[in-house]
């Protein structure tokens, strides 16, 4: 499994997230082809109400902690409420992070 893919389904998995987007910026750093190692990840989720940026920011840390020891050498955080999801990008509506065919199998959903 990708480190994208990873920090996708910890996040999703921690997070009750409205809209998840999770970015290789590697290419535009002086790192070999097909690197993992920076990482944008735009996160929007009721659960950051009420937080600072600071803690909202520890929050996607410790998730990630593993990550971040091992594999991510730059993590570029933006977290934000529905609201103020709004206010700043306006009223496009958001879509949840997918969570994969496998699950919806095991569901039942045809």
């Amino acid at each position: 499994m990708s480190v994208a893919e990873r920090i996708e389904r910890k996040l999703a998995s921690g997070l009750d997230l409205a809209h998840l987007e999770v970015v290789n910026e590697s290419g535009g750093h002086n790192v070999p082809a097909g690197s993992e190692s920076h990482f944008k990840v735009v996160l929007v989720a009721d659960a950051f109400g009420g937080e600072r940026l600071l803690t909202r920011h520890r929050r996607v840390n410790a998730l990630l902690r593993e990550e971040l020891a091992n594999d991510i050498h730059a993590l570029a955080i933006h977290a934000y409420t529905p609201d103020e999801w709004r206010e700043r990008f306006g009223a496009a509506p958001l879509s949840p992070p997918c969570l994969g065919g496998k699950r919806r199998a095991a569901e039942g959903a045809g």
